[in-house]
Order: structure tokens, then C-alpha cells, then sequence
């Protein structure tokens, strides 16, 4: 990767990759956290920070400021990549070359003032903006349920990881979040920024020396015993298939399989399993699409995802509900297709082709650069995009094979009408 790495302080990490492509500059601060009992409380405190700081009291100061730095945009989001929670602070502004004037010095002030000078009153966070995020974020929890599509991939997960963390939603659960109040999120959020890692991205045509500097003077933390987040544990030995079903109000019916993959991310083979889960249901070329979907009508749509940092392979369909025997033996045969070296040439070439397109399409993104910098840190590899690329052009179906073969059908899950 041709980026400049500086330790601002412990467990706080710039990289700098200056890119003279983009008319815009981004700045993604990444702050994790190990996915546990405090999972909800970790997660309510982006959107809190997000509503005033001590120099922006409300969420109308900071938009006015965010105009004046020309239309400068600040958002964030919560996620997890394994069993790391992982909450996203992303700033994009305009290239200073298009102005009369340098606006990264007041863009990283803002970033740090939202951060590191949160607007307290009476020992804790503004109450009034405390009770108006947990709100939101139970909304967003119990709200899940009515996008069916995405809740059956999830409600797969909690089942097949049931006992482990990666089952916990990355926004935690309604009763913990009931239990936050203004005070408690506030000791919390002192110990969070002297402890948890940060890594900070800057990606666009800067001078390196420039933004270290701004860092370095606008980032000041007193940091003590910085957490050491653990990887995630990837190998699984499965003896039993799980059988689970939920009977919803639907009218089709949606069937996730969950295979454990036993690829460590940082593993050679991970690119064969990238360019196997391409073949079996990466797009119109693909064994799912071509024989469950159009040769046998019998999905409205099957398509595979990888979770990379768990280890895990999803299929997932969209079915008529009294056809729920026959897909799913018809999508095991895919599986088994593969694994027997089934795959033509035809199909191969079309996965690593949409793989390519997909892999060039990060280079037009900062945020997405900034999230593909992030994964190669925390796989503990050091690819370029290119490389990936070389990588996945040279998987064999030989490879391919090999790879199949670590694949463990985990979970069947099926929602169902009632």
C-alpha cells in the first residue's frame, strides 16, 4: 500500500495516501471496540456525539459550519467486521487546489471537537440529546423485522454464531440500551477514547507532512492501557446441521444457508474463496442463478456473501414457501458441483471478471480505499488493490476445489408464513 503510516499517540494511527484523482478529500476515523455487553452503549455514542460538541452545541451549528467549509459532509455509522465493532466518523471536503483557501485545517478541528470536546452539562452528555438516540437506535432495532431480505441473513447469523459474539447485532440489544443514561454513557465515552484503538485515513491530493502535523497538534489524548482487540476465531469443526425455522407474516419465503468457511482473512486460499463464492453466486453467470433461478424457477433471487473477518459463507434465496425442499436440495447440489470441479471455464472467467470490476471500483472511492486500508490492517496483510487483483486472475479450479472442500454446511435457516 503507498501510504504514509504516524503514530499520533498510543493506539492511534494516521495513514495518509496521497491521490491526486479526486477533486475531494476524506478523512474516515475508525474507532473499535470488541463486540460484547457493552455493545449497545458503544454504539449510542457516534449518534449522541454527532448532535453538539462544546464548540457546536447543536446539530444547526454544525450544519452552518459544515456550509461554510463549502458544503463539507460528516457522517457516521456502526458496523462489525468479525467480532469487532467498528464506529465510523467520515468527513469529506472539497480539495483545497478548487479554493481560495486551505480548508483542512478547520476540517480536522471539527473532526476533533466532535470527538475529543463533547458538549457536557452537569457531569454527563446533554440528557435531552441522550434520550432522543436511544430512542432512534431501539426504532432501527425493533424495526429490523420488516426488511424480511436482510433479517433472514441476520437471523441465520444469530442462530449459527449462537454462542459466540459475533451473534451480538452491532447495535446492541433494546434492554441493555435501556439501561444508558446521560451520566454512565459519559464515563463510559472517557474511558472508550483513553483506551480504545483509533485508526484515522486520510485519503486524497494533501501534503503528508501538512496532515501529520494537524493531527498531531489537534489529536492530543491522554491514552493509557490501549485495548488489544483480539482476531476473531475462524475455525469451526461442525458435527450436526442446524435446522431453524421462523414462521412470519410473509408470502415468500426467504432460505439462508450458513457454511463455516475455515479461511483465516489473511490466508492465501481466502482468493480462491473469494472466486469460489463468485462462481456459485456472484452474479447472472453463477451455478445459484443459472440452475436455481432460471433453469429451475424455483428463486426469486440466490446470491452468496462472504463475511471475511468470520468466516463464514452465506447462500441466500428468495423462494415460494412449498418449494422449500427441493431449492434446498437443488442449492446444496451447487455446493457439491463445485466441490466435484464442475465449474467451466465459462464460469470462471465471469467470477474473476465481476471480481475485477468490483475491486477497480474501490479506486474511485476515498471512504471505500479508506474501509479496504482498514481490512488489510486487520488481516494483517499489506495487498494493494492491484495485487488482489493479480491474486484472484491467478485462482485455478484446482484451487477452487481445494478450497471447497474446508467448506461446513452450519445452519438452514428458513422464514416462513405463520
Amino acid at each position: 500500500m503507498s501510504i504514509i503510516k504516524e503514530n499520533i499517540a498510543s493506539g492511534i494511527e494516521l495513514y495518509v495516501n496521497k491521490l491526486n484523482k479526486f477533486k475531494t478529500v476524506t478523512i474516515n476515523v475508525y474507532i473499535s471496540n470488541k463486540l460484547s455487553d457493552e455493545t449497545a452503549k458503544f454504539a449510542l455514542l457516534p449518534s449522541v456525539l454527532r448532535r453538539g460538541s462544546f464548540n457546536f452545541k447543536t446539530y444547526k451549528d454544525i450544519t452552518k459550519h459544515l456550509e461554510d467549509l463549502y458544503g463539507a459532509t460528516f457522517a457516521y455509522s456502526v458496523y462489525k467486521k468479525g467480532e469487532r465493532q467498528i464506529a465510523q466518523f467520515k468527513m469529506e471536503i472539497v480539495d483545497s487546489t478548487y479554493l481560495k483557501e486551505d480548508i483542512l485545517e478547520e476540517s480536522v478541528k471539527f473532526i476533533s471537537d466532535i470527538l475529543l470536546n463533547p458538549l457536557i452539562s452537569n457531569d454527563g452528555f446533554e440528557q435531552r440529546y441522550v434520550q432522543q438516540e436511544k430512542e432512534k437506535q431501539k426504532n432501527i432495532i425493533n424495526s429490523r423485522i420488516n426488511e424480511k431480505t436482510k433479517y433472514a441473513v441476520e437471523r441465520c447469523i444469530e442462530e449459527m454464531c449462537k454462542d459466540e459474539d459475533y451473534s451480538i447485532y452491532e447495535l446492541g440489544n433494546v434492554d441493555d440500551i435501556d439501561k444508558i443514561d446521560e451520566k454512565n454513557l459519559y464515563e463510559y465515552y472517557k474511558k472508550a477514547i483513553k483506551r480504545l484503538p483509533i485508526d484515522i485515513f486520510v485519503v486524497g491530493n494533501v501534503d503528508v507532512d501538512n496532515v501529520k502535523e494537524l493531527f498531531n497538534n489537534y489529536f492530543k489524548v491522554e491514552r493509557t492501557n490501549v485495548d488489544v482487540i483480539p482476531d476473531t476465531p475462524i475455525l469451526r469443526k461442525i458435527n450436526k446441521v442446524k435446522y431453524v425455522e421462523d414462521k412470519l407474516d410473509v408470502t415468500q419465503g426467504k432460505l439462508t444457508l450458513g457454511y463455516r468457511t475455515n479461511v483465516n482473512p489473511w490466508d492465501e486460499e481466502y482468493f480462491s474463496l473469494l472466486v469460489l463464492s463468485s462462481v456459485l453466486g456472484g452474479g447472472p453467470f453463477s451455478k445459484l442463478f443459472m440452475n436455481v433461478r432460471e433453469r429451475e424457477s424455483l428463486a426469486y433471487y440466490a446470491q452468496t456473501r462472504l463475511e471475511r473477518f468470520k468466516g463464514l459463507m452465506l447462500i441466500m434465496s428468495g423462494i415460494e414457501i412449498e418449494n422449500y425442499e427441493k431449492a434446498l436440495e437443488i442449492i446444496q447440489k451447487q455446493v457439491e458441483e463445485i466441490k466435484s470441479g464442475n465449474i467451466s471455464d465459462y464460469e470462471i472467467d465471469s467470477a474473476v471478471k465481476a471480481l475485477i470490476t468490483s475491486l477497480n471500483s474501490i479506486k474511485d472511492s476515498g471512504t471505500q480505499l479508506a474501509d479496504f486500508y482498514l481490512s488489510q490492517k486487520l488481516s494483517h496483510t499489506n495487498y494493494s488493490i492491484d495485487d488482489f487483483i493479480n491474486k484472484v486472475k491467478k485462482v485455478t479450479i484446482n484451487d477452487i476445489v481445494d478450497v471447497s472442500k474446508k467448506l461446513q454446511l452450519d445452519t438452514v435457516y428458513f422464514m416462513t408464513k405463520k
